[in-house]
């Protein structure tokens, strides 16, 4: 009988700050999936428990910030090697994400600013997008906004995308992985996807095929598995590649469980591989 190999020693460890989601299409189950999907060990800490199919979110509760900061603190035998953070429900839990960030000096920062729900259910509030700009933007690597998002973290009616994105790397974002699946400029063919990596130093724009439906959890997955391509020493353009290309498939393979939104199926590949370890241990 041939053995199956042994788990390896390390893993590229990833803290995910975000809230649950009970369809398991975005949020927490989302990017526990696609970290470990793309080679990497998940550690989350939830921000807020939901109310939500997939359909829309009916509720948003706040958990403990203090809860937060404890869970984090508890982790210290783990070397945390990207910070990826979701959804912020409310003051005190961006005061605690934003601690959890500066006790960790040097580690990349994937911010995926959910604003707004796939159903269309807002999740902010004006006064949270400010205090998010000002305390957490400084603090972001890369941040991953759809155009609207994009659009509403800015202060200046900017409506050029090139000049929103310069507009929050003026407040300290180091970098933006703007998507198009939304709200698709002009310009962009009906039947394509662009998205487009804003850095100082990079201009990168890549064009993918465009899947009918409609998806819930598209954000979480595309941030996620960039923290945990970073995680795992992949340079900035090259997580985004394969972060978009990981997201196209989850969301290629998606399942839709009712008529509403469709779930990204960040563990697609998953049946084949149990078929081969179980002919392998077969023989």
């Amino acid at each position: 009988m041939v053995m199956v190999n042994e788990v390896e020693a390390h893993l590229p460890v990833v803290l995910v700050l975000a809230g649950h989601d009970p369809t398991g299409g975005a949020g927490l189950v989302a990017d526990a999936e696609a970290v470990a999907a793309c080679g990497g060990w998940a550690l989350t800490i939830p921000t807020a428990l939901t109310v939500q199919n997939c359909r829309n979110v009916t509720e948003v509760m706040a958990v403990d910030p203090d809860a937060i900061r404890r869970t984090s603190d508890a982790l210290g035998e783990f070397e945390i090697a990207a910070i990826k953070v979701g959804l912020i429900a409310d003051m005190a839990s961006l005061d605690a994400v934003t601690d959890v960030i500066r006790r960790r000096p040097g580690v990349p920062v994937v911010v995926d600013p959910v604003l707004r729900a796939g159903g269309g259910s807002e999740l902010s509030t004006a006064e949270l997008v400010d205090a998010f700009r000002d305390r957490l933007l400084p603090l972001v690597d890369i941040l991953t906004p759809n155009r609207y998002e994009l659009a509403h973290l800015c202060r200046d009616a900017l409506e050029d995308d090139t000049h929103r994105a310069v507009e929050l790397m003026r407040q300290g974002c180091q970098a933006l992985l703007v998507t198009g699946t939304d709200d698709p400029t002009g310009r962009v063919p009906a039947d394509r996807v662009e998205h487009t990596l804003h850095a100082p130093d990079i201009s990168r724009q890549w064009s993918w095929p465009r899947l009918e439906g409609r998806f819930h959890g598209s954000g979480c997955t595309l941030a996620s598995s960039l923290a945990a391509r970073l995680a795992a020493g992949e340079s900035l353009v090259t997580a985004c590649e394969q972060a978009q290309a990981f997201t196209w498939q989850a969301l290629a393979h998606g399942w839709q469980p009712g008529r509403d939104q469709s779930l990204p199926r960040r563990l697609w590949r998953l049946p084949a591989v149990i078929e081969s370890a179980t002919q392998t241990l077969r023989n």
